[in-house]
Formats: structure tokens, C-alpha cells, sequence
């Protein structure tokens, strides 16, 4: 064996047929411990390697770790959220294998225009409870949007599962539609706050450890697994879909659709940034991944 080879895509066969050619009679269970033997094993390649790396990337997940762990005793929730990539509606292909009686025919292209519109899951996982909620927008991934969308939670789930909760946690990535330098989304949180008069607070995980927050590892594999090679034909069918998600742990997993119209490119004036600004109330320590919001009624 040659030391500098790392990997191979032979087959067994093609392994074989070369041996043969070099007058090495050889069977495909004797190829596969050789394989073994010189430490060759099937592999497929990992997101390892980030991008970068964020300054204080060590203290903000320690900060996480002890907003977790006070919340947790103090018995008020820990949601991790997200939205799942958007997945388009219409005769078109999707990877996976189904049992089936008859040939699937999608569309021969995977061209957007060929749908017959889109779908955004944005993602609710409470942590301690191992539940999921998931709502399904139908127009754009917007803060008003991830606003809704855990008013529903709270309202749905929230209230009833943490009845004297004094506060709510929410874990986030620090970009799409929850992005800390986001004034949309501070104030959709200071509404929401408003909303369900309660104070809420965001820990965001910095940038390139987004792998990291719970909801995607703990419920978006499991969604996608749901998924698997069904043509999504209509919002209902994914609906039904993802509602049979479930685990060997016991998630379960609750969707509702929103079928509302969001717009994009919200701006604001300097003004009004200022008094967004003024309404989170910043750590002293990694202030601008940690801050929270009081209620004002």
C-alpha cells in the first residue's frame, strides 16, 4: 500500500479486476479487510472547519451556559430558535427514497419559477421540554415573522408549560432574521415582549458556531429525515408531514401555518434606531450578543 494515498473511489470490483491485472487472484471479503487493515473505512466529508473565528467565542457560550443552567432552576423556559432552509412547492425533485407502487415523475429542472411557491419553517425548540413547534410562513423570512411566530409558540405551548414563568430565554444565531445588529428585530422583540408581558431575553451564539444552537441539531435533522423524498405537493401536506416527526427520546412536534404577508426592507431613521436601541437593555459583558427587554405597557 502506498502511504500517501488518503482515500479511493474504487470499488470492490474495480479493486479486484486491478489485482487480477497484476496476477493477484483476490475475493471482495479479502479486499475489505485489507481496506480495514490499512485503516480505509467509509466516510463522508464534515463541516468542520469554520470559516472563522469570532472574538470572545469561549465566553459567550460559558455566558449561554449560565443563562441555561439559572433558567433552568429558576423553572422558566430556554427556547432555541431558527428558521429551516425554505422548501419549494410543486412537481419538483427532492432527494430520498420511498416505497412506492408506481414511478414518481418530477420536472427533468429544479427551477424556482417551476413551484408553485415556497415554504419557510421557522423553528421553536424548548429545550427542557424536548418539544418543537413549528410554524410555516408562506410569504418572507422577516422578524415580524419569528415575532409571530413565538407568540403562537407562547400561546400554543409557552404559558401552559411554564405557568409562573418570570422570564423567557430565547438562544439565537447572530444573523438571518434574528441578527443582533437587526433594529427590525429588537423591536419585534420589544413588541412581543409587550405582547405577552413578560421579560424576554437573547443570547445570540457568535459568528460561524450557528451549528452549535440546539434546534439544529436536535430538530432540524429530524425534520429533514420527515421530509425525505416526498414531492411537496401543498402547505397542508407539509404540515402533516413534519407533524409526524418524532424521536427514540420522545420529541414531539407541533406545526401551525401562517399564511400571512410579510414585507422586506424595513428602514428606519436615525431616531428611530436610537429608541430601539434605548429599549434594549445590553449586558455590561458582550452587550451586543446579550440584552433583554422589559415589557412597557
Amino acid at each position: 500500500m502506498n502511504a500517501d494515498i488518503k482515500w479511493t473511489h474504487l470499488s470492490f470490483r474495480e479493486i479486484i479486476e486491478a489485482m487480477n491485472a497484476e496476477g493477484l487472484s483476490i475475493s471482495k471479503p479479502i479486499v475489505k479487510q485489507l481496506l480495514k487493515k490499512h485503516g480505509f473505512v467509509k466516510r463522508k466529508a464534515q463541516k468542520n472547519i469554520a470559516l472563522g473565528v469570532s472574538e470572545n467565542r469561549n465566553e459567550q457560550f460559558e455566558k449561554i451556559a449560565t443563562l441555561k443552567e439559572n433558567y433552568e432552576k429558576a423553572g422558566n423556559p430556554v427556547v432555541s430558535i431558527d428558521t429551516k432552509k425554505k422548501e419549494l412547492i410543486g412537481n419538483l425533485y427532492r432527494d430520498g427514497h420511498l416505497y412506492t407502487k408506481e414511478v414518481i415523475d418530477v420536472y427533468d429542472h429544479d427551477f424556482p419559477y417551476l413551484s408553485e411557491g415556497s415554504i419557510i419553517p421557522h423553528g421553536i425548540y424548548d429545550i427542557q421540554k424536548n418539544t418543537a413547534f413549528i410554524n410555516l410562513g408562506t410569504s418572507h423570512d422577516t422578524s415580524e415573522f419569528a415575532r409571530d411566530s413565538l407568540n403562537r409558540w407562547w400561546n400554543y405551548r409557552g404559558r401552559h408549560d411554564y405557568p409562573k414563568a418570570t422570564s423567557l430565554l430565547i438562544l439565537a444565531d447572530c444573523g438571518g432574521s434574528n441578527g443582533y445588529r437587526h433594529y427590525v428585530f429588537k423591536k419585534a422583540v420589544q413588541e412581543l415582549s409587550n405582547k405577552l408581558d413578560i421579560e424576554i431575553r437573547i443570547a445570540h451564539y457568535p459568528a460561524y458556531t450557528s451549528k452549535w444552537n440546539p434546534i439544529e441539531h436536535r430538530l432540524f435533522p429530524h425534520v429533514t429525515r420527515a421530509l425525505q423524498g416526498v414531492i411537496l405537493k401543498s402547505v397542508e401536506l407539509v404540515k402533516t408531514l413534519i407533524g409526524r416527526t418524532k424521536t427514540k427520546t420522545g420529541l414531539k412536534v407541533v406545526v401551525h401555518i401562517i399564511d400571512k404577508f410579510y414585507p422586506i426592507g424595513k428602514k428606519f431613521s436615525k431616531e428611530e434606531k436610537q429608541k430601539i436601541k434605548s429599549m434594549a437593555i445590553s449586558d455590561k459583558f458582550l452587550g451586543h450578543w446579550n440584552y433583554r427587554f422589559l415589557p412597557v405597557l
